[in-house]
């Protein structure tokens, strides 16, 4: 294969419920994951080496060696398939950092099903994107699931009404790191995330998330209230960590006219629609 690509769509929480604070440091969690139509891009060539380049509107800064997660997901899919070849992989990073919308986790599965087909590796990927980090094997699968325990415990859910429904995703110009966001929770159970139609169990749910990232940030209550007082919205939430937030509209032309608003008023945004 000459050369190759793959989409690594936008993640979302359509519901993130925080269930209880592990003794390792991490949080049991139940949540619906959801997926944009649009995101980053990964391109690969054949190399000598192994080998990651970054473009794009959200190149800046971001490091491009070993401790970059496409790289640990190449470097570990070589080493689980025994594969001698090597690439040369090209990020177009479109998505903020540290937004809550999965950018790296969608980059490093990415990854995975693009170097599979360029390399032949005849393995599984699930095991290699659960040790990459909780959302990455819901990044893998791209679709609407549900995810329990870290959030890497994954059930499919029918999409429902949410095939192809309008979003809006916007973010207030601030990177904000998942770590000290968790460390803000209160502590408490406020109760499971309902089962059945994910739109309707997503609507009586909520993020846990919401309040202490609002805490740390007020700008993401401001947005939030921003987007709810959007005319057509089914539903308006923050996602995952922060601190990009996101709506639903019933109608294309309504999410239209907001995302226009939001080009105007915020430093990003992107107007698409659920996968």
């Amino acid at each position: 294969m000459a050369s190759a690509s793959e989409s690594a769509p936008a993640k979302i929480n359509l519901a993130l419920h925080v269930r209880e604070r592990l003794a390792d440091g991490y949080h049991r969690i139940e949540t619906l994951f959801a997926f944009a139509r649009d995101g980053d891009r990964l391109s690969v060539r054949p190399a000598d080496t192994l080998s990651l380049s970054i473009e794009g509107p959200f190149a800046a800064g971001l490091s491009i060696g070993p401790d970059n997660l496409v790289l640990r997901a190449a470097a570990a899919l070589r080493q689980t398939a025994n594969v001698p070849e090597s690439a040369a992989l090209v990020l177009e990073k479109n998505l903020p950092v540290a937004s809550g919308i999965g950018g790296g986790s969608a980059d490093a599965a990415a990854a995975l099903r693009l170097l599979r087909r360029f390399w032949g590796a005849d393995v599984p990927l699930e095991p290699i994107a659960r040790q990459l980090g909780a959302d990455v094997p819901a990044c893998l699968a791209g679709r609407t699931v549900r995810g329990e325990g870290r959030g890497d415990l994954l059930s499919a859910v029918p999409a429902g009404k949410l095939g192809g429904m309008p979003l809006l995703l916007v973010n207030p110009g601030v990177a904000m790191p998942t770590g000290p966001v968790f460390a803000a929770w209160d502590g408490v159970d406020r109760g499971l995330l309902a089962a059945g139609d994910p739109l309707q169990a997503a609507r009586a749910g909520r993020n846990d998330l919401q309040a202490p990232a609002i805490e740390i940030c007020p700008i993401v209550g401001e947005l939030l209230g921003w987007l709810s007082a959007q005319p057509g919205t089914v539903l308006v939430r923050m996602s995952g960590s922060g601190a990009t937030c996101f709506a639903l509209f019933q109608r294309e032309a309504d999410c239209a006219r907001a995302g226009e608003q939001a080009r105007r008023r915020w430093p990003w945004s992107l107007e698409t629609a659920l996968a």
